[in-house]
């Protein structure tokens, strides 16, 4: 019998699972979901009621999608604290944050888990200043599903525009 070289390949010991494969890929792990909160800034005109809304910079996240104004509620912050100060940030208003509308929850395509609160604002004082956004107007609410708003808000547009929430 011959002898084993020193060039003779080893088989490793060690077993590693077969993976089965069924369609499916495996999904990441979860994103810890956020926290955020989000105004319906109001008013009446000569034919009704009418919604504040922004349009996000192509250079954001989610690029050229309205949205509410609002943003992340940060540690030891209640939601009307949070709103009240993006608001200031965002829009350069002081605003009278009123009654909580809805809360929705959403996660998109990438994992991320967004949980919104909707607060209703009436009332607020300063000039509506454009800090951060591409574009902001007033949209009657019925016109609301003709914006591409993000994923998120879609049910409650829908809502909104059939006189659902308000």
């Amino acid at each position: 019998m011959g002898r084993l070289s020193t060039s003779t390949l080893w088989v490793r010991d060690v077993k590693e699972p077969i993976r089965k494969l069924n369609g499916r890929r495996p999904q990441p792990p979860a994103k810890p979901l956020r926290h955020v909160v989000a105004a319906l800034i109001l008013r009446e005109n000569g034919a009704g009621r009418e919604v504040f809304i922004c349009q996000r910079r192509a250079d954001q996240p989610m690029g050229l999608k309205w949205e509410f104004p609002g943003g992340k509620i940060e540690l030891g912050e209640t939601p009307k604290i949070a709103l009240a100060r993006e608001l200031s940030e965002e829009l350069g208003i002081n605003a009278e944050i009123g009654d909580h509308v809805t809360t929705v929850r959403h996660t998109y395509r990438n994992g991320g888990a967004i949980e919104i609160q909707f607060f209703r604002v009436t009332n607020f004082s300063g000039e509506l200043d454009n800090r951060i956004f591409l574009e902001m107007l007033w949209s009657p609410l019925e016109r609301l599903p003709d914006y591409d708003f993000l994923a998120a808000d879609l049910t409650l547009i829908r809502d909104l525009a059939a006189g659902k929430l308000l």
